[in-house]
């Protein structure tokens, strides 16, 4: 018995977005830009695309500039507003940001702009107040996730860029974790960018979309050929963007309906694990993505010595374990040449470096079924039973 509950990592493409790939790849692989028959073939599949993935967030078609993921559309709306200016500006990040949105940050402040990061409570979420005391003469750019992938948290994205609005100042979210997941409608949310990906929502690996506020200007990240309203250049990869755009439809479609039911299967999981004391939830526990569960592990029996927590059961163990075992999870840190790394995220949140390598996340999705959900709690208990006494005998 396999069991995949890793879904804000990637999502299996559906049939129907297979299908139109496809036939994309037999029947419409003309270039797009091309005025002949194959050619405009080709252009009408891609704005079909477009008013699919539009209507999902309720934007014009011609607000959506496609992109090959989220990481792309996240770049894009960072730097196309911050090479508006000649001279650097001031810009707010959250300290719980994607590293799509953090590390160009990070590479802003190397040209001389200052960044500041808002900070988040134990839930990882930001108080509207600190943004509106953050503010500056010179903020020209608010970028704040919506959805939180580690840890699940929704950020007041509403009361955010509400107050990014009120000053005339450029308000990005990355909503590649909330699109298809939860109601997004950019004619009521003040929002002026927005990143969206294909493969969070049962499309294909390789497309994304950047929602641009009408009217709004943005400099390309680079030159060519002046497709996609001349914001990104380069041929189009029709049989992504045509499979991103039927996932997008039948999210929408289906958008209340499955949503209310991973809410029900989120909160089974929580509950079946609550009477484990070694698995604290992370996050905040209601105002949360509706298919994400969290948790730090904590080894009550660990000790330190010279400095290294001897006992401690990380997230990456669990992982392990539980791929053993036939189910995929994933972990909140990140591991580099062998060395677990502390992540930023539960570190932002105020947990200490030892817990914060021992973060996991539980991400459910269009197969995930009750049955799934409970097998998966007696894999943990399993697991955790046989792992913690080891923990106590190895320090003996």
């Amino acid at each position: 018995m396999q069991i995949y509950l890793d879904y804000s990592a990637t999502t299996p493409a559906r049939p129907e977005a297979i299908e139109v790939m496809q036939k994309a790849l037999t029947q419409q692989w003309g270039n797009p830009s091309s005025l002949h028959e194959w050619g405009q073939r080709a252009a009408t599949a891609l704005e079909l695309a477009r008013m699919q993935v539009a209507s999902l967030i309720n934007a014009l078609p011609e607000s959506i500039i496609f992109t090959s993921g989220g990481t792309e559309a996240d770049n894009l709306a960072i730097m196309g507003i911050a090479r508006l200016y000649t001279n650097p500006q001031h810009m707010i990040i959250s300290s719980v940001e994607h590293s799509a949105v953090a590390e160009p940050a990070r590479q802003l402040e190397q040209w001389g702009w200052e960044v500041t990061r808002l900070p988040v409570d134990a839930f990882g979420r930001i108080h509207p107040l600190d943004l509106q005391e953050s503010l500056r003469s010179n903020t020209v750019l608010i970028s704040i996730i919506y959805g939180q992938s580690e840890v699940g948290t929704l950020q007041p994205i509403e009361a955010l860029s509400q107050i990014a609005r009120s000053r005339n100042i450029v308000f990005h979210t990355d909503a590649v974790q909330v699109a298809g997941k939860l109601p997004i409608d950019v004619q009521k949310l003040p929002v002026d960018l927005l990143s969206v990906s294909s493969h969070k929502l049962y499309g294909p690996q390789g497309a994304g979309a950047l929602y641009v506020r009408p009217e709004l200007e943005l400099v390309p990240m680079f030159g060519g050929g002046g497709q996609e309203l001349k914001l990104r250049s380069g041929t189009q990869a029709l049989p992504a963007i045509v499979g991103f755009g039927v996932a997008a439809e039948l999210a929408l479609q289906e958008i209340y309906r499955e949503t209310a039911r991973l809410i029900e299967l989120r909160d089974r999981l929580f509950e079946k694990l609550a009477h484990l004391p070694s698995l604290v939830p992370t996050g905040d526990r209601y105002s949360r993505l509706p298919h994400h569960v969290s948790f730090c592990i904590v080894s009550p029996n660990s000790t330190s010595y010279q400095g290294i927590d001897t006992g401690r059961i990380t997230g990456k163990t669990l992982v392990r374990q539980l791929n053993l075992a036939g189910i995929g999870i994933s972990s909140g840190s990140a591991c580099n040449s062998g060395k677990l790394t502390p992540s930023p995220v539960l570190l932002a949140m105020g947990y200490s470096e030892n817990d914060a390598v021992c973060g996991i996340r539980l991400t459910l999705g269009r197969e995930t079924t009750e049955a799934d959900i409970d097998w998966t709690v007696i894999a943990i208990e399993q697991i955790l039973d046989r792992l913690m006494p080891k923990v106590a005998l190895s320090r003996r």
